[in-house]
């Protein structure tokens, strides 16, 4: 018996932005959730460095920002 295995083909990252953003420029984050971790990065390079965080890391990340 002959099997074939193919490597796994991960899905793109879907990339969301705040409707709160705006086109001027500004200080703006874009995150994509992950089966196991949320992507950030900087939505003026989106081919930049991206910031992978676990689920709790992302948590901890929301709840330290809505204190600031």
């Amino acid at each position: 018996m002959n099997v074939e295995v193919t490597p796994a083909v991960e899905a793109a990252p879907h990339w969301c932005k705040s409707s709160y953003s705006s086109g001027a420029g500004g200080e703006c984050l874009e995150v994509a959730a992950q089966p196991e971790a949320v992507l950030v990065r900087d939505s003026k390079n989106p081919t930049g460095p991206t910031l992978t965080l676990t689920q709790r890391g992302w948590s901890a990340f929301v709840a330290y920002t809505a204190e600031s």
